[in-house]
């Protein structure tokens, strides 16, 4: 079945129906990475996008239930250049690409030039698009509907990716860590606990008082979907939460902490998405390279004027503040994923560094 994907812009690729039938909205992003696509699929900061693979071959090795990342598939829509039809994985079943996104119900596309598709992101900037299969809409009338589309700026997606009510992941452990989730990632829960700690999930609805009220050695601000600004509630719990606990921010957990310290976020052209971006520790000097998913960015000259927050991390790309420090308070956030799922682990080692933020405090 012959599907198409067309932008605001009115740059319009033909291919073939993948997964679901029928239409589907959302910012198009593309990731860089060569595998874990099942974890991609599963991340919920990618509610609200329509995920393009710059890998050409997507889908050879099947899906296996132990690389979710979480609950369900969040994000819009997917496209790849071409979904394999053969599975080959002794830890799956012969569950297929498409079976998988048909059984999640999520509209994709493949047999479409995904470089062309990223070039033209990379010059024009991330905007909206549509996947369709329907032959109903003329290319104009898609046009128009990915341009009359919700834009992520502004858009508070963490409501719809977070569990109502909090879940105990891990019940043993040194060190009794909270999870404020707005839209965690399972692998930062497995880190969590392998480190030694027990870890209790609580939803970002949760205010500052209902989080210290059970007593945590730390509190994990989690990754999330959407526009960190729009996510005042979640600022307000960051800000009643410093100084209380230690924090360790990632991702939307770094751009909540950012904000909560006083400082502003804004949109990058195109974001960081895949596993092979460089990242260097101003401390010490070391590169690492590091798994990202973001598309709104801390502001570093934001937090210029407060002496005691200090830029820890740069991305080597494009000088991006990738990491903050409180100089007096136990409080540290990155941008990037140290967790990986998918991508290198060089930076695992923050959730030991979380760890002697805790034994220190």
């Amino acid at each position: 079945m012959q599907a198409r994907i067309a932008f605001e812009d009115g740059f319009i690729l033909t291919g073939r129906s993948l997964g679901a039938v029928g239409t589907t909205t959302g910012e198009v992003v593309f990731n860089t990475s060569m595998t874990g696509y099942q974890e991609v699929l599963t991340d919920p900061s990618y509610a609200g996008q329509i995920v393009s693979m710059t890998y050409p071959l997507i889908g050879n090795y099947g899906v296996a239930a132990e690389d979710a990342e979480s609950r369900k598939l969040f994000l819009s829509g997917f496209v790849v250049r071409e979904a394999s039809k053969i599975v080959s994985n002794w830890r799956t079943g012969s569950l297929t690409l498409h079976e998988y996104l048909e059984k999640n119900n999520i509209v994709a596309i493949e047999g479409v030039d995904t470089r062309a598709l990223t070039r033209h992101i990379r010059d024009a900037g991330a905007m909206n698009a549509v996947i369709t299969t329907e032959s109903r809409y003329s290319d104009q009338e898609l046009v128009a509907l990915a341009a009359d589309s919700q834009h992520l700026e502004g858009l508070d997606l963490v409501k719809e990716v977070i569990y109502s009510e909090p879940q105990q992941w891990c019940d043993e452990g040194k060190y009794h860590v909270v999870v404020y989730d707005c839209g965690v990632k399972y692998n930062i829960l497995r880190q969590l606990a392998q480190v030694g700690c027990k870890v209790t999930v609580m939803p970002a609805t949760a205010t500052a008082a209902e989080i210290l009220a059970v007593k945590p050695d730390g509190v994990m601000l989690s990754n999330g979907p959407g526009d960190p600004a729009a996510v005042s509630y979640a600022i307000e719990t960051t800000k009643g939460l410093i100084g209380k606990v230690p924090l360790f921010g990632i991702c939307l957990g770094h751009q909540m902490l950012g904000l909560a310290l006083g400082g502003t976020t804004y949109k990058l052209k195109f974001g960081h998405h895949g596993g092979n971006h460089p990242v260097k520790d101003l401390a010490t000097d070391r590169v690492m390279i590091t798994v990202q998913n973001h598309g709104f960015c801390v502001d570093p000259d934001s937090l210029g004027g407060d002496v005691n927050v200090e830029i820890t991390h740069l991305n080597l790309n494009d000088q991006t503040c990738e990491g903050i420090n409180h100089k007096h308070i136990p409080a540290f956030s990155v941008q990037f994923h140290p967790e990986a799922a998918p991508g290198p682990h060089d930076a695992q080692y923050m959730f030991k560094r979380f760890c002697e933020m805790m034994e220190n405090n």
